[in-house]
């Protein structure tokens, strides 16, 4: 089968992405919107952004990364008591020596955390240094962390989530590529929302990128799920393209959300891509809303964002 060459319509230069197929991995833009890019040739130290890895990681990677660092810094200044002598402390309740070391790392605990109950406190010159330096550790640490937790809760974000698959659906007398978005927080909506939707695909040994036409690109309000369509007619790169050319031409379509959250007071951003192993041939989402019993309201049952059914 000779490869497929969509026509050059709507053709889009200024992805940022590279074009050779032989130094472009399996896909361009994650699932989850991050970039499927690893970067190299400087130092770990140089790539690495601590603070911003602390305000995108996981909330239970993070609370797990809080308590590890806490008790690794206790453990630390317990071995460096124990280290100058535990009998530089005193007031210890326990008489054997491993009692004592357990008492010496709550102590620790106590000084890091400027709680300090008293019963065992510092008598000799370098304990009283260490406890000093620890003090400070202590609400240097938690300055810190509130500085983070704070940077966490107030950093914008899109709640939004966007359909697994893709379709390619009936659409008016031919047909068309169709994705779901939907805001999935109680409280959350967009306002001013808009799309762009771009498509790679493989022609010879490059990538050529497209500006996909949609039948809306903005709304001015995202409060229930929006069906993203791009009609798939003579304009469209994907016209008289089957699953077969979608897989020969490695195809990828991602889809760029913005729009102004109220919440926020601040425009949020939102990404993700789908292959053509997530795009689904002749099928349709099933519906997500539906007026409540008493007809007072609207129900939009989320849990259905991925329904769709074969025709």
């Amino acid at each position: 089968m000779a490869d497929f060459i969509p026509p050059p319509r709507g053709e889009n230069q200024d992805t940022g992405f590279g074009v050779q197929a032989n130094q472009v991995g399996e896909r361009f833009i994650n699932k989850d919107g991050s970039f499927n890019i690893v970067k190299t040739g400087y130092p770990f130290w140089r790539r690495a952004s601590i603070y911003s890895t602390l305000l995108q990681l996981n909330t239970w990677k993070f609370l797990l990364l809080l308590v590890i660092t806490y008790l690794s810094i206790n453990i630390f200044y317990t071995i460096c008591y124990v280290l100058i002598g535990i009998d530089q402390l005193s007031g210890f309740v326990h008489t054997s020596y491993p009692g004592r070391v357990l008492e010496t790392f709550y102590f620790s605990t106590q000084t890091f955390t400027t709680v300090g109950y008293g019963r065992v406190n510092p008598v000799g010159h370098l304990a009283n240094m260490v406890a000093s330096f620890e003090t400070m550790t202590g609400w240097i640490f938690f300055a810190l962390v509130t500085g983070i937790y704070y940077g966490r809760f107030t950093r914008p974000q899109a709640f939004v989530h966007f359909s697994e698959n893709a379709l390619i659906s009936p659409f008016k007398d031919g047909k068309a590529l169709m994705m779901r978005v939907v805001p999935f927080k109680n409280d959350h909506f967009l306002t001013n929302s808009n799309l762009r939707v771009n498509a790679a695909l493989l022609q010879g040994s490059k990538y050529h990128f497209y500006n996909l036409d949609l039948e809306r690109s903005h709304v001015d309000a995202l409060s229930t799920n929006w069906t993203i369509v791009h009609p798939i007619d003579e304009n469209s790169p994907f016209f008289n393209m089957g699953p077969e050319e979608f897989e020969k031409a490695d195809l990828e379509v991602y889809v760029h959300l913005d729009g102004f959250d109220p919440i926020f007071s601040n425009t949020v951003i939102k990404r993700t891509s789908y292959t053509f192993k997530e795009i689904i041939h002749n099928a349709k989402f099933k519906p997500m809303y539906h007026m409540s019993k008493d007809g007072s309201s609207t129900v939009l049952e989320l849990n259905k964002l991925n329904a769709y059914e074969m025709i």
